[in-house]
């Protein structure tokens, strides 16, 4: 597999390594010599070329972070030190771009210097880098340079084929609670800090490159109490700036600062309302593509120097193939910033910057977005095409698309011809055994408008549905308070108007579930996978709510067709696929088929302790409670290895101790159970059952209460005046009842 690869690093190479910039010819040389002295002559040279950089190479990706909120760039509101200390000592580049306002297609094109549509990763969600994908650190291992990464955003685990080109990835995040989209699921930049410092005590050498990528300041934006008043986005920039001047310590405390070449970068930027848009994917003006981007070279090499000229995400690898002395790849696009880093006043070949935003198609059904960005204009293709002179009209309030319509048509050409022939891909396919599976449990419905048979100009434009989004941002808001009542009803109200959105159906089903709703939640995943055929996840969704509601039958056949659609492409969505036919398993009391799908499950993903579980579930349900403890013990010290946990391993742990009497242990296990999935109903019922048994009133109590906050369903009231009952508190249980009879109007 070396070989392969290093044969492929080899074919891509240009046969002769790039000759060094060297001084042009002045035209006006001979000439000046005969009245100006030498030294004055001397003082009009362009500068020599960069020595060949030898110590370590470091980029630091800051997630989110928009340029104009730093005060490098001119910000005035808040304070960022540590950065601003770095750029004192490196080349800052006014004007920087990324091709794509999410954050694994941004890496994935600064890390192999390729375009979007030519490394084939478009979204977040349904892509992964290809094995055959060379990123730089690919290019850097014949040279002796060691590479390690540690990210902190789980939208860039190991999974997404990043990782196979470094010699570490550290991908660790925290384990994520049952509440947690994929967006929100993240590692504290200060716990990254840590594991880079580990990392670079184990090198022994400074030939080393890393990527360091912290979240902050991605929402949810939670500043520390001492950056608070910089206000929620503001405020989590400052901390960013804190953290990264942590890592720029640490690296100067191993004495490699110095030596290292190190660029400060952001993957994408934030709307925060210039446009409408609150956060990121949807739309390409500056506020979401614009991005810092700073060049300390070895030494502080031209410190406190600015570039002008327009750059972006793909130049980053063949600047660094540059700096090093080793061959240029052919085929990129990209060009290598070396001429302007040896002379920032110096002339960098004007070249349109690609963007697109194809989020809204996968989405929500809507058109993509594909900008071009030159020295002076913004060609939008929407539509309704847009365009904007960036110098007169930097904040790109007035399209004059209809007034200069020359310029309009002549960026459109170039963006047409940058990006000839190149499709909007579907994220996969959808086999023959799938597509008969659909049909049998009576998938009808048309696949979703994202491939390139969909002409975009059929499809709604963006601009125009930006109301649409911020309601669909309010129902989230309105759902993580827990009020499912007024979530629902914004999520069926945008559901009428636009019944094509993937995204709204997939978020109506979740709070549908939260709610106790689960005939609904059926209904919702159901439209959701005619939207998504190929999408394994929906498919899992409709069998969990099967599962809830006992439809075992339905469910076993829904999961059997998402083990058909996630065998396509999607590992993960295969093991979740079994996970579900292991429940329904079990709920049936077949053991044998349980352990099977235990196997299978394990075998698409290993670290899912699913064999041990299983055995622990059987020997609990034959009352051999000492015999499954350890097996419990085991399944959940392996899932503290994982960032997507499984339910009921603690809630079952729990049960085990408490039925050995271990009643401390116990309410350890459930309290963490609760933690990772506070909507488990029988977690906060044996809880409070345990508080009762030891006479902890006051515990009780408060149990329910948070039952009551975690579930306001008629499902979690139902279960509150049950305990209630039991305890032989008929007062409160009729309370329970009155007030749920008040809220639940239509469960009656």
């Amino acid at each position: 597999m070396a070989s392969k690869r290093k044969r492929r690093l080899t074919e891509s190479a240009a046969s002769d390594r790039r000759g060094r910039h060297r001084p042009a010819a002045l035209g006006a040389a001979a000439a000046a010599i005969a009245t100006v002295s030498i030294l004055a002559w001397l003082t009009l040279r362009p500068p020599p070329p960069l020595a060949t950089i030898t110590g370590p190479i470091v980029i630091i990706s800051i997630d989110t972070l928009r340029a104009d909120r730093l005060p490098a760039y001119g910000f005035t509101e808040i304070d960022t030190p540590a950065i601003d200390r770095f750029a004192a000592e490196s080349v800052l580049f006014e004007r920087a771009y990324t091709h794509v306002p999410q954050t694994l297609p941004a890496h994935a094109s600064i890390l192999s210097g390729r375009l979007p549509f030519e490394n084939g990763v478009r979204d977040n969600l349904g892509f992964v880098v290809d094995a055959d994908e060379i990123l730089l650190p690919d290019l850097l291992r014949d040279e002796g340079i060691v590479s390690g990464a540690v990210v902190s955003s789980y939208v860039l685990r190991r999974d997404v084929g990043l990782a196979r080109s470094f010699d570490f990835y550290d991908d660790q995040m925290p384990v994520a609670t049952g509440e947690s989209s994929i967006g929100q699921v993240q590692r504290a930049g200060i716990d990254s800090l840590a594991v880079a410092e580990r990392w670079l005590d184990s090198l022994d050498s400074n030939r080393f490159f890393l990527l360091w990528h912290i979240y902050e300041p991605h929402t949810p934006y939670a500043p520390p109490e001492r950056y608070a008043h910089f206000g929620p986005y503001n405020g989590e920039v400052a901390f960013a700036d804190e953290i990264v001047g942590g890592f720029l310590d640490a690296l100067k405390a191993r004495g490699v600062y110095d030596a290292a070449t190190i660029v400060l970068l952001s993957d994408h930027g934030e709307g925060l309302g210039d446009h409408a848009e609150q956060e990121h994917g949807i739309f390409l003006y500056d506020e979401s593509i614009r991005v810092p981007f700073i060049v300390r070279l070895p030494g502080g090499v031209n410190g406190g120097a600015r570039v002008t000229h327009p750059v972006q995400h793909i130049d980053v690898l063949p600047t660094m193939l540059d700096l090093l002395g080793l061959p240029a790849r052919s085929g990129l696009r990209g060009r290598s910033l070396e001429p302007v880093l040896r002379d920032p006043g110096g002339h960098l070949e004007p070249q349109g910057i690609y963007s697109e935003g194809i989020y809204s198609r996968y989405h929500f059904g809507w058109s993509e977005l594909l900008a071009l960005t030159g020295p002076r204009y913004r060609y939008i293709k929407a539509p309704r095409e847009e365009l904007y002179d960036l110098d007169a009209d930097p904040d790109e309030r007035e399209n004059i698309a209809l007034v200069e319509r020359q310029i309009r048509t002549d960026m459109r050409a170039a963006l047409d011809q940058l990006a000839a022939g190149e499709p909007i891909a579907a994220p996969s396919g959808v086999s023959e055994e799938a597509r008969g599976r659909l049909e049998a449990l009576g998938y009808v419905g048309g696949l979703p408008a994202v491939g390139s048979d969909v002409d975009s100009e059929s499809l709604p434009d963006p601009k125009d549905k930006i109301e649409v989004l911020a309601r669909y941002r309010r129902a989230v808001a309105v759902a993580a308070s827990r009020n499912y009542p007024e979530a629902i009803a914004l999520l069926e109200e945008i559901l009428s108007g636009d019944p094509n959105m993937a995204d709204v159906w997939q978020r109506l089903g979740n709070v549908q579930v939260r709610a106790g709703r689960y005939a609904d939640s059926v209904r919702s995943y159901r439209r959701l996978v005619e939207l998504q055929p190929t999408s394994a996840t929906a498919v899992i969704a409709v069998t969990g709510s099967l599962l809830k509601l006992q439809e075992l039958p339905e469910a076993r056949q829904h999961a059997e067709l998402a083990v058909t659609v996630a065998a396509e492409s999607d590992r993960q969505a295969l093991a979740n696929a079994h996970v579900m036919l292991l429940r329904v398993a079990l709920a049936q009391r077949d053991v044998e088929a349980a352990a099977r799908h235990a196997d299978l499950a394990n075998q698409a993903d290993p670290s899912l302790p699913l064999p041990v579980y299983v055995q622990a579930r059987t020997l609990h349900a034959d009352g051999r409670y000492a015999e499954a403890l350890p097996l419990f013990q085991e399944a959940g010290r392996r899932l503290r290895e994982r960032t997507i946990t499984l339910n009921d391993v603690h809630f079952f742990t729990a049960d085990t101790l408490g039925r050995l009497e271990r009643y401390d242990e116990a309410e350890a296990e459930f309290l963490t159970e609760l933690r990772l999935f506070p909507n488990n109903g029988r977690a906060h019922a044996n809880l409070a059952m345990l508080y009762r048994s030891q006479s902890r009133d006051d515990e009780v109590e408060r149990t329910i209460d948070d039952l009551l906050a975690a579930m306001p369903s008629p499902e979690g009231y139902g279960l509150a005046a049950q305990l209630w009952t039991i305890f032989g508190e008929a007062s409160r249980a009729d309370a329970v009842r009155a007030e749920a009879r008040e809220r639940f109007p239509e469960a009656r």
